[in-house]
């Protein structure tokens, strides 16, 4: 065989479940026995090793060299080194200090990130068994080649991707790459049909899956990069977004420029005018760049990365885990949550809710896996007239199963299928138990479950030597070998009518989204197992009963979902799950109204324009894959959506690693997945991603009220000075003022700002903009009047100490008055809309000690020879120090009044529009 004429076995180009087996292993130029060890090393030679391909990163210097992209940081070193060049070598290096934790600390987290392809890596199966030359060998898994025949049994994970040749009862696992927990039956029969969801795809075996019931043998169709699984390694390093910075940077970066450009403008400014006006030009120079330093908010970085840390410590209690810093503000802007259905809004566990059985509905209380609850008849629980019929169907669920049960502290684990576990426990609930069942019949042959049968069925043997079938599966596939059916009068024969009424039964639970089976049993006599063949011991058969199944939402999904939706913020489930059964749990817990479903097949015939104006108004897609849901995360992205991801399986991966904020499952999130986020939930749970954006959201709001707290403070200064100097007066503040005020004033009161609690109010507030700025028309317009209020009460302060004493005497009180202003002003600045009196000062105890130790401090060096050299002032008297105390307390007091005005404003607002609305309706009534 020449291995260079074998065709390209990529699943784009060959639909090899279209194809016979016959076809596939001529097109693959392989055999039955197997390819000879000298073919084998050919294609080896030619293909590579079986192995994903993982994107180059780069390395720890170009990481390093990434945080130092931000032009505000720049900006700051040159601030620290200008502040060096003037002797002040504390202030530069408490700059350059900061700045370089700050990159130690996104350096560290930006290092540890990038995992998924080697966690992908890590899945693929070690050893891998194949007929070589027509014998069986194992090799490593890295070594299987296209044509190489695979030898499977049960708990051995799949080495290629490949198409069956043959198998008996074959099952295997394929959630994470299809999202669907249940076990997939195969077989090695040919599909007509092209177009199929991969999960349903039931002659081909997928890279990364596992066996858990039969054996099989089966062709190597694709290896490495070329298999299902490659794909998704090709989506994810597609999807990276390590271009894109988050919200917050492209608002630090915009900031940063534009306080650069002020600062330099302020410098120019000053500098000639104080030429002009015969000031020398060291003095000048001297304060000119002193005040671009004190303009420039340099404790900025810090205050940023606390916030975050701090939200990183409450999100961890809230039980998630954030892996990037940055990814904690980006929650605080999310507009879009994607969530999967399946453990995330659901609990996980299938649980049986309706029974039908001996003419009867009955109703199944209880949650999830567990011993509470009981069989309710017409509200209450079953009487003792019920107990025989549910006797009848316990023995029934209990009799065909394979899950377990095992109680520990009261707590229920069921180990198996999710299907059966929820039989069996439906079946302990009627009065059923698996020990006595065991103990009274013991199994002695099952026939497995069968995609053409629908039914899987167990023989158990009686005491008195005879032997009993026990039948479940698809009501349909059940009632047509049914005769007789089990009723409060006994075992009838089974009418056409009464079958009639037992689908309707079946309809009416798959109407309510859930999963149906029926349940059967018959007595036959002793046998040799070899005589059991199905279409032989499945006829005649007595029907039982119906129970239907779901994966209950839980209770506080709903909840969360509300919250969402108070808050601005869409909820978009995507799930592999079939379309109705979605569709009724986003209905029941608020996400989407009927009919408001897309599937994989329909997306799929999407143009991306098409896509891009559907995605505003879907909010359920089932059936999709991998691809599809990185589709749909990128057509939100375009409609300037800031976009939340969960998931917990492989063809989730790429989903998350390209939304902006990527969310996996601790629980049961693949390594891949919990690699690939920026996020991971410990419990598994909607109502934790809720909460992580409320925490999100809190951050932000620290950091933009810190923001507006240091800017304030410097825009002040800036203002003092350059009235001054327009109006020919003397320096009011010299360059060791002003350092001394960005130490005392913008340093540990802003890091207790960005430590303040999250304002229980946050929720309310609609979505941020993507390309919104952090500093919007209120922040600047509140900025604005903090820093004219602030200014004008020190220069009004420095005017009148002119004309009563000396520049010397003037210059410490505008100092000083300066100082005691923006440390009261930290209290008010906690809050853009709340006056200070409704917030308790002892919420942040940190900053209520920094602010009166800054004010001793402040006073303390008024009366002492020592700081008062230091920083080149005067004695002030203690009765001068009080009122200047009571003068800095005016600017707080002028916002707080102010913040009331704005409130009474608001009310009447609403007012007038509650009235207009209430007149409105009033009209449409009469």
């Amino acid at each position: 065989m020449n291995s260079s004429s074998l065709p390209a076995a990529s699943p784009h180009d060959v639909a090899w479940h279209q194809l016979p087996a016959a076809e596939v292993l001529a097109r693959l130029r392989a055999a039955e026995e197997g390819l000879s060890a000298k073919e084998a090393a050919a294609r080896f030679g030619e293909a590579g090793p079986n192995e994903l391909k993982e994107k180059r990163r780069g390395g720890p210097l170009r990481i390093l060299l990434r945080q130092f992209r931000s032009l505000i940081i720049w900006i700051l070193i040159g601030a620290g080194v200008v502040s060096g060049m003037m002797g002040d070598w504390v202030d530069a290096m408490a700059i350059l200090v900061i700045i370089v934790i700050n990159a130690t600390i996104a350096f560290y987290q930006e290092y540890h990130a990038e995992r998924s392809i080697a966690a992908l890596r890590r899945m693929t199966a070690p050893r891998a068994r194949v007929r070589r030359g027509g014998g069986v060998i194992s090799i490593a898994a890295s070594s299987v080649v296209s044509g190489d025949i695979l030898v499977l049994e049960a708990g051995d994970l799949v080495a290629a991707d490949a198409r069956l040749l043959r198998s008996i009862s074959l099952k295997c696992v394929e959630s994470a790459l299809t999202g669907e927990a249940e076990a997939v039956a195969k077989r090695s029969d040919t599909m007509e049909t092209g177009d199929v969801p991969l999960g349903d795809r039931f002659n081909l075996l997928f890279m990364g899956t596992s066996v858990v019931a039969g054996t099989c043998e089966a062709v190597v169709t694709g290896t490495a990069m070329n298999t299902e699984l490659g794909r998704i390694a090709e989506l994810i390093n597609e999807a990276g977004n390590d271009g894109e910075s988050t919200p917050l940077q492209d608002k630090l970066n915009a900031l940063g420029r534009m306080l650069g450009w002020a600062a330099l403008a302020v410098v120019a400014l000053l500098f000639g005018l104080g030429l002009l006006r015969g000031t020398g030009a060291l003095e000048l120079f001297m304060s000119s760049v002193s005040l671009a330093v004190a303009a420039m908010p340099e404790g900025l970085p810090a205050v940023v990365t606390v916030a975050l840390a701090l939200g990183v410590r409450r999100i961890a209690g809230r039980r998630a885990l954030v892996r990037r810093l940055s990814a904690v503000e980006t929650l605080g802007s999310t507009s879009v949550i994607c969530t999967d259905k399946t453990g995330t809004l659901t609990c996980g566990e299938m649980t049986a809710r309706r029974l039908f059985t001996g003419g009867h509905r009955y109703e199944v209380t209880g949650e999830g896996y567990g011993p509470a609850g009981e069989i309710q008849f017409e509200g209450r629980a079953a009487g003792a007239e019920h107990a025989p019929s549910l006797r009848e169907f316990a023995a029934a669920l209990l009799g065909c199963n394979n899950a377990g049960v095992v109680a520990e502290k009261g707590v229920w684990k069921v180990t198996g299928d999710p299907t059966e576990g929820a039989m069996l426990v439906a079946g302990i609930k009627a009065g059923g138990s698996p020990e006595q069942m065991e103990r009274d019949m013991p199994r002695h042959h099952e026939i497995p479950f069968d995609s053409d049968r629908k039914r899987a069925s167990v023989i158990r043997r009686l005491p008195e030597g005879k032997l009993r079938v026990f039948t479940n599966g698809a009501p349909g596939s059940v009632l047509e070998n049914c005769s007789h059916h089990n009723t409060a009068a006994g075992i009838i024969p089974l009418t056409p009518e009464a079958r009639e009424k037992i689908l309707e039964e079946a309809a009416l639970m798959a109407a309510q989204a859930l999963r149906v089976l029926a349940s059967a049993t018959v007595e036959i006599q002793d046998a040799d197992p070899g005589d059991f063949p199905a279409e032989s011991i499945e006829r005649g058969l007595v029907f039982v009963g119906l129970i239907g199944m779901r994966d209950p939402p839980r209770p506080e999904a709903k909840a969360a979902i509300v919250k969402c939706r108070a808050a601005g913020i869409r909820v978009v489930m995507i799930t592999g799950d079939h379309a109705r059964t979605a569709e009724a749990i986003a209905m029941e817990l608020g996400i989407a109204q009927g009919g408001d479903v897309l599937t994989g097949a329909e997306l799929e015939k999407l143009q991306e324009s098409e896509l891009r104006l559907r995605v505003r108004d879907i909010s359920v897609y089932a059936r999709v894959t991998a691809g599809h849901k990185l589709r749909i995360v990128r057509a939100l992205k375009t409609t300037d959506a800031v976009v939340a991801m969960t998931g917990d399986g492989v063809n989730d991966a790429p989903a998350i690693k390209g939304a902006d904020i990527g969310i996996a499952m601790g629980k049961t999130g693949t390594e891949v997945t919990k690699q690939a986020a920026d996020m991971i939930l410990t419990d598994d749970n909607f109502a934790t991603i809720v909460a992580a954006v409320e925490e999100g959201r809190g951050i932000f709001n620290n950091i933009r009220k810190t923001l507006q707290y240091l800017l304030a403070g410097n825009t002040a200064e800036l203002l003092l000075m350059t009235v001054c100097v327009l109006m020919g007066l003397p320096l009011p503040l010299l360059p060791i003022h002003l350092l001394w005020i960005n130490l005392v004033t913008d340093g540990l009161p802003a890091l207790c700002l960005a430590a303040d609690p999250i304002d229980p109010d946050v929720m309310r507030e609609r979505p941020r903009k993507r390309n919104g700025m952090i500093t919007d028309r209120n922040f600047l317009r509140t900025m604005a009047v903090t820093a004219t209020l602030t200014a004008a009460t020190s220069f009004a302060v420095y005017a009148y100490m002119l004309q009563q004493g000396s520049v010397e005497a003037a210059r410490t009180y505008a100092f000083t008055v300066l100082v005691f202003a923006e440390l009261f002003r930290a209290f008010g600045a906690r809050s853009e809309s709340k006056p200070v009196w409704r917030i308790s000062l002892f919420s942040n105890p940190s900053l209520l000690i920094v602010v009166v130790a800054s004010l001793a401090l402040q006073i303390w060096s008024q009366h002492h020879e020592m700081p008062g050299g230091f920083l080149k002032t005067v004695p002030v008297p203690w009765a001068d120090s009080l009122a200047l105390l009571a003068l800095g307390s005016l600017p707080l007091l002028c916002l707080e009044i102010m913040k009331v005005a704005r409130r009474a404003r608001g009310a009447d607002g609403k007012s007038a529009e509650a009235a207009s609305s209430r007149a409105a309706i009033s009209v449409g009534e009469k």
